[in-house]
């Protein structure tokens, strides 16, 4: 279904604050509002869509730690919450695990009003039934003896540590739920989080590690498809992957994509209403990993057809000599028709097209690095 011609809202989470951006009808104007926390890190900002007014925002502080501030009133006022993400105690002479920062906001599914899931590195995941403001350990991943052999140390060669992200809660059933972990695979679970199994059929790693082994599995950002939720996308470290349910097998779908640019990115976008529609954001995959775009000449690439084919879309971008890359939670989309497209850069700009993905211009610049970009309609 089309949605109605919506003010867009977008969230922006950068490396020393939070950004609101007010769209117009047109997407063409927009009224800054910020910075919110202004020094402090805040990894992922997001507005429940149930209530439209419910606003998490994780953070890195610099005297209160890892925490979440909480707005309801889509981010005019902010609150610490009553009791942010934090691993349970455990008995004397044990190891035990601390929450480096919350990494990833999901809201639950439209049946359950007041349901948040957050993931965090290192890897934990947890869930609040009272809007964001007390958190609860889910002991079926977070204690599970299997997965506690080799999740949540303190480093896993990702360059900021060990994260859970890609929260999925299927748009069907409210108790079945997938996540991504950096150097941990994608999971799912269909008892709300109590059991989860392994979702690695398919996938490939790096060259000179068993791909059996979970733990050398490094999902970048998995997406569901809204409009058929047993279709989802991964832009993994090792390509562009897609998995049909109820197959439980990954079909690697980014070897159309040009030789030159390579099938490696962070984020992956899903169109609404189109399950054959989905776009990436490549960069430099070269054995070094600079993290930049590729030949320094950024670029959306799209598929129509579910991967078969790939075009690029860079009309509005720099032509060369732009160094940045887009991480995992920094593109996103929203609902309107045509599908607007929003992304933020390491360096700092937020960029957008109106028309999926065929035109972009630039709606800010000289931010700090910016971690995440969530657009919602209000």
């Amino acid at each position: 279904m089309v949605t109605a011609a919506k003010k867009v809202l977008l969230q922006v989470a950068t490396r020393k604050g939070a950004w609101l951006f007010h769209g117009d009808v047109a997407r063409r104007k927009w009224r800054v509002d910020g910075p919110h926390y202004l020094g402090h890190i805040i990894h992922h900002l997001m507005l429940d869509p149930r209530d439209g007014k419910t606003m998490l925002a994780a953070a890195s502080t610099g005297h209160l730690g890892p925490t979440l501030f909480r707005s309801v009133d889509r981010g005019r006022k902010w609150q610490e919450v009553k009791r942010p993400p934090a691993f349970a105690k455990v008995p004397e002479g044990e190891q035990g695990r601390v929450v480096n920062h919350t990494f990833w906001l999901t809201p639950g599914n439209a049946s359950q009003s007041g349901v948040w899931y957050a993931g965090t590195s290192p890897h934990g995941l947890f869930r609040s039934d009272d809007s964001g403001d007390s958190w609860e350990s889910l002991p079926g991943l977070n204690d599970d003896p299997q997965y506690r052999e080799w999740m949540g140390g303190p480093q896993d060669g990702t360059p900021d540590g060990p994260k859970l992200h890609s929260i999925i809660v299927d748009p069907r059933d409210a108790n079945h739920l997938y996540i991504g972990m950096s150097s941990g695979g994608v999971h799912e679970s269909r008892d709300g989080g109590r059991s989860w199994t392994p979702l690695i059929d398919g996938l490939e790693v790096v060259e000179m590690f068993d791909a059996s082994k979970v733990w050398f599995h490094d999902p970048h950002c998995v997406r569901i498809s809204p409009a058929n939720p047993d279709r989802l996308y991964q832009q993994n470290h090792c390509g562009i992957y897609r998995l049909d349910r109820p197959s439980n097998r990954w079909r690697r779908i980014g070897r159309k994509m040009p030789k030159s640019v390579g099938d490696v990115g962070f984020p992956v976008v899903v169109h609404p209403r189109d399950a054959d529609t989905a776009w990436v954001f490549p960069m430099d995959g070269s054995s070094v990993w600079p993290r930049i775009s590729v030949a320094g000449k950024p670029a959306a690439y799209v598929t129509r057809n579910g991967g078969k084919t790939w075009q690029r879309q860079d009309t509005g971008l720099p032509k060369a000599q732009a160094w940045w890359t887009v991480k995992r939670q920094a593109m996103t989309n929203d609902a309107r028709d045509p599908v607007g497209l929003y992304l933020g850069t390491t360096g700092g700009e937020l960029w957008m097209s109106s028309n999926e993905g065929s035109r972009w211009s630039c709606i800010a610049r000289h931010l700090p690095e910016i971690y995440a970009v969530e657009a919602a309609l209000v």
